[in-house]
């Protein structure tokens, strides 16, 4: 079961989409200096398809579905993910693993990776460790240089 704590739109989560952001519950990464550590408390509601349907009809015109954080629940996770692209909208998600398995590279259209390390910054600073790809055509593209001005 994934839980999540709250919705927003964003437009800097995910260069240039239209983000729907979901604050997924029961992170399991714990990394030191976390902007969300409430996030890491079993806590929120359930996100089921109807609920995440409903998420999205309250928020038309979104292009992407992003996952903040992966909860402990990884075929749950998926089958959500899978759930996004039946809607022909783009799942991304944001794992502050410093790898995800397969299974999540094959179903997700944007991937955020590494923990939260506060000496290297956010995914904003060019010192950071985190990086986010993107799917194309031709595999998957680092694009995390779009963060940096």
């Amino acid at each position: 079961m994934i839980k999540y704590l709250n919705t927003m739109v964003t437009f800097a989560e995910i260069p240039v989409e239209v983000t729907l952001s979901i604050n997924i519950t029961n992170c399991q990464n714990k990394c030191p200096g976390c902007h969300s550590p409430e996030l890491r408390e079993n806590i929120g509601t359930e996100l089921t398809k109807d609920e995440l349907n409903n998420l999205i009809n309250k928020n038309k015109g979104v292009s992407c579905v992003l996952f903040m954080g992966e909860g402990n629940d990884r075929e749950a996770l998926i089958e959500l993910a899978k759930h996004v692209k039946s809607l022909g909208l783009k799942p991304g998600l944001y794992s502050g693993a410093e790898s995800v398995p397969e299974s999540i590279w094959e179903v997700f259209d944007y991937i955020k990776i590494g923990p939260y390390i506060e000496k290297l910054g956010p995914l904003n600073k060019e010192t950071t460790n985190q990086r986010l790809y993107k799917r194309t055509d031709s595999g998957w593209e680092d694009i995390t240089k779009m963060f940096w001005k």
